[in-house]
């Protein structure tokens, strides 16, 4: 299997991967990227972009990086804090006051940027279509209880990341998420990212491929459980993504629309201090929140240790140990897609696909491929 796009021959070894793991079948389609003072040294993609093999994976194909949206939709918000629209240590109420409400006075900015809000999912039960009615979901965050005490502990904001970071987007800029990325973001670096997917674009989205079940049944679970609410409410099925719903909606936890250049694109802005090819997206003080530990610890929704900063992920080598230490920030998708920024050498990994694997922190093809970016990058 020919493994199309441009490597730099220092990168020798992650091309050779994407081309065994394409060939095998373990990666039916993919991308990867990688970038070093903001110009790609990888850009490169093969593969199927469906499961019948009959449509190869194109230079512009997309497909639905799940969590890696959460880092774009952070960056939105940090955007704004750079600009002093907010304030990282305000209260939420300041900007949302309805969210105050039942408990929630004490909730920061930071809290929502760090998943330690108390709020990781719907209290009542909600289905998917009102997932999709931004002003219905949004008003049932900010009117029910926090789950634990508020900068405590994190629980990841599995689906409602977008919905609560968005609507401070909302509220400060008045343009919602998917038009404030559009315009200050995904406009200005000339990168294919969206929320959701015009219609004129579907022919070009790879539909994902269904993970293996979770390694856990929530059936068997409490059902008051953190995990099982976040999770159970509405269940998730990989599936939703082939929907008009979810691909006409603004989710701006899961439903990115993208590609690894794109990924590595946006994001290398950060790891050139916040400027890339003329385009200040942050300050270098504003890059420093980032790396501003929030929480450390077991994530009341991952079961699993995190160490969470605002807006990213931090190395945590409990759980993810192809993070190396360092000056490092990353997050990824649920099945495998993986956007990391390293601002000591000044590089961007990304990798998206559209054969999920299982696993909630990365999949062990994503492990494989960040593994042979960063052996590059030590070379």
């Amino acid at each position: 299997m020919e493994i199309q796009g441009t490597c730099d021959t220092q990168f020798d070894g992650l091309r050779e991967a994407l081309r065994r793991n394409v060939e095998s079948g373990e990666d039916l389609g993919a991308s990867i990227a990688v970038t070093i003072d903001g110009a790609p040294v990888v850009d490169i993609w093969g593969g199927w972009a469906d499961a019948d093999r009959t449509t190869p994976w194109e230079r512009d194909t997309i497909t639905n990086v799940w969590s890696c949206s959460k880092t774009v939709t952070a960056l939105a918000v940090l955007m704004l804090i750079d600009r002093g629209r907010i304030d990282p240590y305000a209260l939420v109420s300041k900007y949302w006051p309805e969210f105050a409400a039942n408990g929630k006075e004490s909730v920061e900015v930071r809290h929502l940027l760090s998943h330690t809000s108390g709020v990781s999912g719907w209290q009542e039960p909600i289905t998917q279509d009102e997932l999709y009615d931004l002003p219905f979901a949004c008003a049932r965050l900010a009117a029910q209880a926090p789950w634990w005490t508020p900068g405590t502990a994190s629980g990841y904001q599995a689906i409602n990341h977008g919905h609560l970071l968005g609507e401070l987007v909302r509220r400060v800029d008045g343009r919602d998420l998917q038009q404030f990325v559009a315009d200050e973001i995904a406009g200005p670096l000339g990168a294919d990212f969206r929320f959701g997917v015009d219609r004129t674009d579907y022919g070009r989205v790879a539909n994902v491929v269904p993970p293996p079940p979770l390694p856990i049944d929530l059936a068997s679970l409490d059902p008051d459980s953190v995990l099982v609410k976040t999770f159970g409410n509405p269940p998730v099925d990989a599936t939703v993504s082939w929907t008009d719903g979810w691909r006409g909606a603004v989710i701006g936890a899961a439903n990115g629309h993208s590609n690894a250049r794109a990924l590595a694109r946006i994001q290398s802005a950060i790891a050139c201090d916040g400027t890339v090819d003329g385009v200040t997206l942050l300050s270098p003080d504003t890059v420093a929140l980032i790396f501003e530990k929030q929480s450390d610890g077991m994530d009341n929704v991952l079961g699993a240790p995190v160490r969470f900063g605002m807006g990213f992920g931090l190395p945590t080598p409990e759980s993810v140990p192809y993070v190396p230490e360092g000056r490092i920030c990353f997050w990824g998708g649920w099945g495998g897609s993986q956007i990391l920024v390293d601002t000591e050498r000044r590089a961007t990994i990304s990798y998206t696909m559209n054969r999920m694997g299982a696993g909630l922190l990365g999949s062990e093809r994503s492990a494989e491929y960040v593994s042979a970016a960063f052996d590059a990058l030590r070379a």
